[in-house]
């Protein structure tokens, strides 16, 4: 996909400009510093952007303070005693350290890592973020069917990978659905919402009034879902 960018400052809030072959313009505010950024389509020149983000300076403006407002979680070690997030509920990380093969064990409520020795933190999160990718497919795959039957879609293919600053993603085209690998730390029906989300977008490509309506009909509490997964 074809895409380019650009900065404007409008009432002291930097905006982020990317071009991409996309219909419509589509803002957004990003955790966890609030960065604003405004996707657009390639031939929408500069001024339309600009009065675009005008009209919406005080949505902007809302959503950049709350951002900023939020209380971070403390990075993560990964070391033992600490806590660990797995389809909502909170489990003790226990790091043992071996000679034998590299595994992520899950027993009696804690999270059991096998690394090797001297392995540091960044080894210990590439081996946990594997593991919560197999975790967010077992949750996932045994309801895919039923969603395709109940919504009439179908997805040709499903992947699931780290993102920075989005739940998921839909490829119309392929019939593909990207899925954040840090799911598999919220609960099910939070899964579940952007799941029906990104199938919605085989039905209805933007985010307009039939997209919404498409929401209401198979996650009636979708609204109150997609907060909870903003600002949590």
């Amino acid at each position: 996909m074809n895409s380019d960018s650009q900065k404007i400052e409008i009432d002291g809030v930097c905006i982020d400009v990317i071009r991409k072959n996309i219909r419509n313009i589509h803002l957004r505010v990003h955790p966890p510093l609030g960065i604003v950024t405004v996707s657009a389509p390639l031939r929408m020149n500069l001024l339309k952007i600009r009065e675009f983000c005008i009209s919406k300076i005080a949505w902007i403006k809302k959503h950049h303070e709350k951002m900023k407002a939020l209380k971070l979680e403390p990075a993560k070690e990964y070391v033992s005693g600490e806590e660990h997030l797995c389809l909502g509920e909170k489990f003790l990380l226990n790091v043992i350290e071996v000679s034998t093969s590299r595994k992520v064990i899950f027993i009696n409520d804690t999270i059991h890592i096998y690394v090797h020795r001297g392995e540091g933190k960044k080894k210990r999160k590439e081996l946990l973020e594997k593991w919560y990718k197999t975790r967010l497919k077992e949750a996932i795959l045994p309801h895919i069917p039923r969603l395709e039957t109940l919504m009439n879609v179908k997805v040709n293919k499903l992947t699931i990978r780290t993102m920075k600053s989005r739940w998921g993603t839909c490829n119309y085209r392929e019939r593909k659905i990207c899925l954040n690998t840090e799911l598999a730390k919220k609960p099910f029906e939070s899964i579940e919402y952007v799941l029906i989300h990104e199938l919605a977008h085989l039905l209805e490509r933007g985010h307009q009034k039939e997209f919404k309506a498409v929401m209401d009909k198979f996650a009636p509490n979708w609204r109150c879902l997609r907060k909870e997964l903003k600002y949590k």
